[in-house]
């Protein structure tokens, strides 16, 4: 049963959002809803005045300059800099639409907290706690919390920010009709009372909304998840045979869309992370060899990756919230060949992206990190789960990634793999890198409040150290849940993005506009270990992914992404 049926109030279908209304169809006090969750002016915030920039019944045309500059190394070491620009248009499907998020793992911390956000925002519920009145809100989501700046008040000279939801026409979190599936069958409500995260005053006044909500049979496989999780699984697509669970799993996402009479539907995956799967000549290295193989029922198919095709083959984006490899080699073939959108993994939610800020900013200014020594403890299932050998690798492997970009781009403070071939006479095929180690361990008295300690330890000037210790307290799903909204928004807008170049002439092999390609690499500043189109670097800086998904969504109105050069405050 979806959340929908419990209120008659319907998503919204026109380009921006509609005022908000509660359960009786009577519109809301705008004044009283949280600056996070409030709607955007009917027909949006921006109009962007340019011969570049065209509004249209369906949608925004934009032409824009992708400036960039080729870089070659001659035989003396020196630099040859060539300035490049390529010319594309975008055009942006202003229609929403109504639009479905399915989560796999409904029923765990995440998938409750995430259903809860929605309806006590949707039913604008407030709450009593010991520092009194509480309102709903989407604190902690880039999309709905930040803002962009756009330029500059020609009278002031002051910076003008707007919200990054009014950059484009988005999809409310209010209004997205939330399913999804889960190893465990309890109800709802009462998968919110165990997760322990949410004030009780709130839960207590969001039971009536969620106890007929049951989550839908998942898939089970036990070998690719802790053993501890088993007493969990009582609720299961019954079988061994993979490739009736991928039909299973196909025939749920059409039956949810038809029923909630969906324009679109987002697959999620917030559920236990797996081992890592192993990557095999002729099993899942591509993607005929990775249907053959789910037809076989083959043993190094995973549940997120049945899932991840079953999304790909009914044209749903799929993201992949958890570490482990979902979207093997195969799996990124066969989203190509359906030019379905996949996204991943792992959510970027504390720590983690802390230790990108921390990493970048101390060798940005000139300072060696040696080692960097992280530290966890959590109470929660995932910490459960994690406390397993193997399902905990695929969480290190996924956390360790996050500063290898940035010491790459210095090589001044480490060395190549090549000047420490040189040097040492032995083939080293990895370059100077810091010591980096992760230790996450599940202590139950703590519940969702995860406990963080990372040591940085540093090379100064003239063989000095440096040592920065940082405690972070944060409550995990409280952290995650935004991001989960995040992805789901963004995902559900680069679907309605197309674009096409403009430096071939009409007549002339000119170019039909193209979705954008099947990796949305888009979403990394969400995810610890972002996935990107084979054989492109993958960024890690915190700073410059934002930048890209600023850069891009300003692309998609005609404008250029603004800089810091300030040039007006550095003339006369």
């Amino acid at each position: 049963m979806s959340p929908t049926a419990l209120n008659p109030i319907q998503g919204h279908h026109d380009s921006f959002s509609l005022p908000v209304a509660n359960g009786n169809g009577h519109v809301k006090d705008e004044s009283k809803v949280h600056a996070t969750a409030r709607r955007s002016p009917e027909g949006g915030l921006i109009k962007v005045e340019s011969d570049s920039t065209k509004y249209e019944e369906e949608g925004i045309r934009a032409k824009f300059t992708d400036r960039g500059a080729d870089v070659v190394k001659g035989a003396d070491g020196k630099f040859s800099v060539k300035k490049t620009e390529k010319n594309y248009e975008f055009f942006t499907k202003s229609k929403v639409g109504k639009v479905g998020l399915m989560l796999v793992g409904l029923g765990g911390n995440n998938g409750t907290t995430v259903l809860a956000t929605h309806l006590a925002n949707k039913h604008q519920i407030s709450w009593r706690t010991k520092d009194g009145l509480q309102q709903p809100n989407y604190i902690g989501s880039v999309v709905r919390a930040s803002t962009v700046r756009l330029g500059i008040d020609p009278e002031t000279g002051k910076d003008v920010h707007v919200p990054l939801s009014d950059m484009l026409p988005m999809v409310h979190p209010n209004d997205f009709v939330i399913g999804g599936w889960d190893i465990s069958g309890v109800n709802m409500d009462k998968a919110m009372l165990r997760a322990k995260v949410l004030e009780w005053d709130l839960q207590r006044q969001l039971v009536p909304h969620m106890e007929g909500v049951k989550p839908l049979p998942s898939i089970y496989y036990p070998d690719f998840i802790a053993a501890n999780q088993a007493d969990r699984a009582d609720n299961l697509i019954p079988g061994e045979d993979k490739q009736a669970h991928l039909d299973h799993i196909r025939n749920d996402i059409r039956k949810f869309k038809s029923d909630n009479d969906l324009d679109s539907v987002v697959v999620l995956w917030t559920a236990n992370t797996e081992r890592y799967a192993d990557i095999i000549e002729g099993v899942n290295d591509t993607s005929d060899n990775l249907l053959k193989s789910i037809k076989d029922s083959h043993e190094e198919v995973s549940p997120s990756t049945i899932f991840a095709v079953a999304s790909i083959l009914e044209g749903v984006p799929f993201i992949n919230g958890s570490p482990q490899n979902t979207c093997i080699p195969g799996c990124i073939e066969l989203a190509e060949k359906h030019q379905s959108f996949i996204g991943g993994d792992d959510f970027k939610s504390g720590q983690t992206k802390v230790k990108s800020v921390l990493a970048e900013f101390l060798v940005n200014a000139g300072i060696k990190p040696l080692s960097i020594s992280s530290y966890n403890h959590l109470g929660n299932n995932d910490g459960k789960n994690l406390s397993s050998q193997r399902q905990f690798r695929s969480k290190e492997i996924s956390k360790s990634s996050v500063v290898d970009d940035m010491v790459a781009a210095n090589h001044l403070l480490y060395k190549t793999a090549a000047e420490l071939t040189a040097e040492t006479g032995e083939v080293t095929k990895k370059g100077e890198h810091p010591d980096h180690i992760v230790v996450i361990k599940h202590v139950p008295a703590v519940g969702d409040s995860k406990r963080a300690i990372d040591e940085y330890y540093s090379e100064l000037l003239m063989g000095g150290r440096n040592v920065m210790n940082i405690f972070n307290e944060c409550e995990d799903s409280l952290l995650a849940t935004p991001l989960i909204f995040d992805l789901a928004i963004l995902a559900e807008l680069l679907t309605r993005v197309t674009y096409k170049s403009l430096d071939q002439a009409e007549g002339e092999g000119a170019q039909e506009p193209k979705p954008l390609y099947s990796v949305l690499s888009l979403l990394s500043y969400m995810l610890k270990a972002p996935l990107v189109k084979p054989g492109t670097d993958v960024v890690n800086s915190l700073n410059r992914q934002r930048n890209a998904l600023e850069g891009f969504l300003k692309a998609c109105l005609g404008l250029e992404n603004t800089g810091d050069i300030l040039l007006n405050t550095r003339i006369w």
